[in-house]
Parts: C-alpha cells; structure tokens; sequence
C-alpha cells in the first residue's frame, strides 16, 4: 500500500496553479476532540512576557524582535495566514481530484535533535516547512492542522517542562505557553499524539479523514515515534487517502512576503560584506582553511547565525572540483581563489560564489576566461526581467557561454554548433540557477520548468571548470575553476541583485585586492 502512496504523491508536483493567491479567508476555531489544555489563541503578546520560553521573544531579545514577532521580522499573523493558505490549498487540490472529503488531518513533524558522539548533539536545525508554518524553535514537535468543511485549526504538541532537561539544555515553552508564543489554537504534550490521532485513524472509524503527512519518511530504517504511529495506521488500511503536503507547502514558500525578503536581503548583504573582507585579506602566505575561517567569522560578526552551508574554498586546480569542501591546501602567488559561501540570518540564506586572484592583479588568460563568465552572468540577470523558467536560463547559459568560449579560444572557433555545446556542457556540467529561500536550494519539489514570477527569490551562476589534462583546450586555460553567483529577487516592476554589494568585475576585484599593498 505504500508504494501505492507515495505514487500517488508525485501527482502534487504539478498542482501549483491551485494554490490560492490571497489571504482573504479566514480560519474559525473548533472543539478539540482529544483531552488536553486549550488556551485563548487571541492572547496578547504582554502574556508572553511573564516566563522565559524555549526561543527568544520580544522581551529577552528586543534587539532581535519586536512585540507580536514570533521569529524575527515574522508576525504571529503572518504564520496564522501561512497555514490558513496550506488549508485552503489542501482543499482545493481535493475538490480537483475529486477526493470525496472534506475532512483533513496535516501532520508536520519538527526536527529531532542528532548526535554526533555520546551526549555531543550536531548544531539544531528547524525542519524548515515545519519552521514556515510555526517559528517554533524546539526539537520533538509537531503541528497538526484539522479541519472540517471550511473551518480548521491548529494544533501543535511539543516537550513538557521538565526541570531536570531544563536545568542542562535550557527552559521549555511547554504546552501551557505555546498559544501564547505561536498563535495556534490548541497545545498539548507531545506525548499526548498517538491518543489525539488514534480517533482518525482506525480502521473502523466512521469519518473518511485524509491524513497529510510525508509518506516517504516512513521508510526509513530510524523512524521517530511519529513515523512509527502513523506507519501502523497505514499497515492496518486507515486512511483512506494519503499523500505529502510537502509539494503544496513548498510551492507556498516559493514566493517570499515583503518581510521574508527583508530577512533575504540582510543574509545576502551580510554575505556580501564578509565575502569582500575575504577577499581583502587574501595573501599568497594564506590556506583555504584560513580564508574559510575569515568568512565564517565575518559573517558571524556581522549579524548572521552561522554559514548556510559548509562553503567552497578552492584555489588553484582544485576549483575546477565543484563540491570541494575539504578547504586545506595552501595557496600560491600564481592561484585563482573560488570561494561558495552565503550565511543563514534568521532561518533565511545567502548563496554567493566570487573568484578572485591571489596576485593582486589579474593575468592575461585569467582575466579573458573571468571575463567570458562574467558577461554572460549579466545578461542571465538581464534575461531573469523576461521572466523565463530556470530551465531556459541554463539553455540560455549554454549558448552564451558557448559563443564566449570560442571568443576566448577554449573552443576551437572551426568545432560545430554540437560540438560546442557539447563541450560547453562539460565545461559547467551544473545548472545555472536554483531557488532560495529557507533552504539553500530551496523548495525542491517545485520545478524548474515553471517560469518566474515575482516573489521567487533565485541564484544565478555560471561558471567554467577546466580539468588539467583536458588535451583540447590551450595549456594556459588548463586547471581553471571560475564561477561568479548572486543571489535575484524577481519583482513586480522587474529584477533586484540582493548580493549587489559584493564587487565583481575585474576593475573592482583589483582594486580590492591593491587595499594589501
């Protein structure tokens, strides 16, 4: 039966057109059917203030929140209209086909907490649709969203307080301070969601729910006990209909509200920032690993959590390794630096790439091929005001970046349009863009093919990578890696580069890199 489902699941990656477009309606609270302490979802945020909770709020960080935010720069209400719209999208993907219920169960697990040896955990990360639709911070919780007809409300079940786990990993929200926090209609332990999702989930059980949840976790060999809950409902033939909301959440997180993109903008400036300090401090006495602890202490200093993700530092040949992230080999006076590296601000991320020379200037060869990369990056951003799919960048990318490379002589100008594109294609072997977001290639499960619209925040970078012992290109371009990334927001009146303040072109980079003299 679970092959069954999870079939039936990728039929959600072509619903985006159902997603509704407003936040005209509004939720209206039910009875809980289960046991538990429900609290008045309308308390004022001054409620919130009377104890500490398991994340910071307005009153133990104001410099990070103000009054009504739940994570910074997010509203309760605009959590509130996020999982008001997944509601009424859910809806209106049932009503397309046909699904004859109107009775809906969404279950959306946080994080667990990992270890990476015996009581040593990794560093916490929110899973980021359960983060979209909460701003709850906490390990080992779970939003169930439960409607019927029309109306719906939320549910969350998080840790008890405990003063012994409170007394080593800090305070906890609990279930009698997440109404307050979050905005949600009800809170219970987390102990309480087997007997709360038992009703719905027999076998035997009268009322046809459709149970949302992301079925592929349940094959995992490490399941939690969330996982293992509703694995038996499944073994045992309830529900009726099962899918992931996963699709139908990410398509909402496509498109970024005025306060997300402020959120953007900061990660990228921050980035920015840092990235330019980097490059200033590059000298031919440095390592990868140095440059990679400059940036990551320059982002950090300017406001940001952490890096998003373990960034690439590859001077000399080892740029042309597109995941290289071991960041140990010293540098030369002859090397090109590339350097992947965007910062996390406040659960939202940058992803910038820049290369620059060690020396302080260019040479001839190095800067013909940046230059070819560098131009056809232009005119991508360019191209993003038409509004194309990111599958037409990377064509576009191919044929620009194909004619470039025969200006500069890595393609032999007498090859045919096949053999260049075909070289051109291993020449950057990746695509030219991804989304971004909460997440560095963020929202997966949308896809590439759907053009752009405003909101959508993307990357656009393209690059060229040329192997040593690549026989068919001149010696002098052999053992090259260049890429150059930023990060675009599209608007209503056309594009905004959010990683503007990083400098680029072969005039500014120099000038930079003189600031050592």
């Amino acid at each position: 039966m679970l092959k069954k489902l999870l079939n039936t699941n990728l039929r959600l990656s072509s619903c985006s057109k159902l997603l509704p477009t407003s936040l005209t309606s509004t939720s209206t609270l039910c009875t809980a059917p289960s046991t538990g302490q429900q609290q008045d979802a309308t308390s004022s945020m001054p409620n919130v203030t009377r104890r500490l909770y398991g994340q910071p709020t307005s009153l133990t960080h104001p410099h990070l929140l103000r009054d009504g935010e739940v994570s910074p720069r997010i509203t309760k209400e605009e959590y509130r209209g996020r999982r008001r719209r997944l509601m009424q999208a859910i809806a209106q993907y049932a009503h397309h086909i046909t699904l004859n219920t109107t009775h809906h169960l969404v279950v959306i697990p946080s994080a667990t907490k990992v270890y990476m040896s015996e009581k040593i955990p990794y560093p916490f990360r929110q899973n980021s649709d359960f983060f979209y639709l909460t701003g709850f911070l906490e390990p080992d919780s779970v939003l169930v969203l439960h409607s019927e007809g029309d109306s719906f409300r939320a549910i969350v079940f998080v840790q008890q307080r405990d003063p012994h786990s409170e007394l080593w990993d800090g305070p906890r929200t609990g279930s009698d301070g997440a109404v307050d926090l979050l905005g949600v209609d009800e809170a219970y332990s987390v102990n309480e969601l087997p007997n709360f999702l038992s009703p719905f989930l027999r076998s035997d059980s009268i009322r046809s729910v459709a149970l949302w949840y992301d079925v592929h976790r349940l094959q995992n060999d490490h399941l939690s006990f969330v996982d293992r809950t509703l694995k038996a409902a499944v073994a045992d033939g309830a529900p009726k209909f099962l899918n992931s909301p996963r699709s139908l959440i990410q398509h909402l997180r496509l498109f970024k509200s005025p306060a997300e993109v402020v959120l953007l903008t900061e990660s990228c400036r921050i980035a920015s920032k840092a990235i330019v300090k980097t490059i200033e401090s590059t000298d031919a006495n440095a390592t990868e690993h140095q440059l990679h602890a400059k940036v990551d202490y320059e982002c950090r200093m300017g406001g940001a959590d952490h890096l998003a993700y373990p960034p690439v530092v590859a001077g000399g040949t080892r740029a042309t390794v597109i995941h290289y992230v071991a960041n140990s080999q010293s540098l030369s006076e002859d090397d090109m630096v590339l350097m992947d590296a965007g910062c996390e601000y406040n659960g939202y991320v940058s992803d910038l790439t820049r290369t620059w020379p060690v020396a302080r200037r260019f040479n001839s060869h190095h800067r013909a091929l940046y230059e070819a990369v560098l131009d056809v990056q232009l005119q991508l951003i360019r191209r993003c005001e038409d509004r194309p799919s990111l599958d037409q960048l990377f064509h576009n990318m191919i044929d620009l970046l194909g004619h470039n490379l025969r200006e500069v002589g890595v393609i032999d100008r007498m090859s045919s349009k096949n053999e260049c594109s075909k070289m051109t294609h291993q020449c950057c072997p990746h695509h030219v863009s991804h989304y971004l977001g909460m997440d560095v290639h963020d929202t997966p499960l949308v896809p590439r093919s759907r053009p752009l619209q405003p909101g959508m925040v993307i990357t656009v970078e393209p690059g060229v990578y040329i192997g040593k012992d690549v026989d068919c290109v001149p010696l002098e371009f052999r053992g090259l890696g260049i890429r150059i990334e930023d990060n675009v927001l599209v608007t209503k009146d056309g594009i905004k580069v959010l990683s503007d303040l990083c400098p680029k072109t072969v005039s500014e980079i120099e000038s930079i890199r003189m600031q050592r003299i």
